[in-house]
């Protein structure tokens, strides 16, 4: 089994009112390979500059991490800042630098394209299309992205929406794509394209499913400290599909506890800066989360 990820290999620098850090590794492909790595074997595919030192990707190639999909190209690696107040959910992006990102063309490498799970994170719509092609025999696509191709490449973002298994956007996201207030039916309007199920990224509230088994909502991880909630998206999906490869099912009750495990995946995220806390982190603490939100969830009947 493996799992095939398409997205970004970045510098990220973040402020948050816990501190400030600045040119970390950061990336979509990165959070989710960083996860989804301790579940299954992860094809990578990306693009770095010249300037991009490979030694910050051991942890991952530690892990298993196939790396052959990621591109080098003479220029400066993506760059990505932010800011976040007290109110978590709500992201200030400061500074956005495409650098070679901008001409990025995904090319698989061979083997590839026999991946079982895909995921393909926030990059444009028509990549994301392109990639699915390649691999027509993947037994789930998922895919993520944002508002900035919502607003400019919205029929690419339909026509991409509509060839796969799983949506992921956050609450605003889903709300402006579907053009309505409502959770459940901007989740509705995702489904219509296509899809067989929505998941709802509430932040610090969780996440909520809409699709094929019904509604599932799940909250998020009660936790003391957080300090930066970047890449929690991916490594919700990275535990989420990372799972799913991992036990080579997909009942409805194997996808409810995937979400799960993409919600205990992504808390350990936000404790630090950046992947800082991922390059620890074990099944093991994974499973003791999964049980702490199976406590706070759990009650009898009657």
């Amino acid at each position: 089994m493996s799992l095939l990820v398409v997205g970004s290999v970045a510098f990220d620098s973040v402020e948050t009112p816990f501190g400030k850090v600045n040119d970390i590794l950061g990336g979509s492909a990165t959070y989710f390979s960083a996860v989804a790595s301790l579940y299954t074997k992860v094809n990578l595919v990306a693009v770095v500059g010249t300037d991009f030192p490979m030694e910050r990707l051991q942890f991952l190639t530690d892990r298993g991490v196939d790396t052959r999909g990621l591109q080098v190209m003479d220029g400066e690696t993506f760059c990505w800042a932010a800011r976040y107040n007290y109110e978590t959910n709500t992201c200030e992006t400061l500074d956005t630098r495409l650098n070679v990102f901008a001409d990025f063309h995904p090319v698989l490498p061979e083997g590839y394209e026999q991946s079982d799970f895909v995921f393909l994170a926030n990059i444009d719509p028509e990549l994301q299309y392109e990639v699915l092609r390649q691999v027509p025999q993947a037994r789930l696509t998922m895919l993520d992205t944002m508002d900035f191709w919502i607003h400019n490449k919205r029929e690419a973002l339909a026509t991409a929406i509509g060839t796969v298994d799983v949506v992921t956007m956050n609450e605003g996201e889903a709300r402006t794509f579907a053009g309505t207030y409502g959770t459940l039916p901007a989740a509705k309007t995702i489904l219509n394209l296509g899809p067989k199920m929505v998941i709802i990224k509430q932040g610090e509230y969780g996440c909520a499913m809409v699709g094929e088994g019904g509604y599932f909502s799940v909250p998020a991880c009660p936790l003391e400290d957080v300090k930066d909630p970047t890449g929690a998206g991916d490594t919700f999906a990275g535990g989420f599909l990372g799972y799913l490869d991992k036990v080579g099912e997909m009942t409805p009750q194997s996808i409810r506890r995937a979400i799960v495990h993409g919600c205990a995946t992504a808390s350990f995220t936000v404790e630090e800066f950046g992947v800082d806390r991922l390059r620890s982190l074990t099944l093991e603490d994974i499973a003791k989360r999964y049980q702490e939100l199976h406590q706070c969830t759990h009650f009898e009947d009657g």
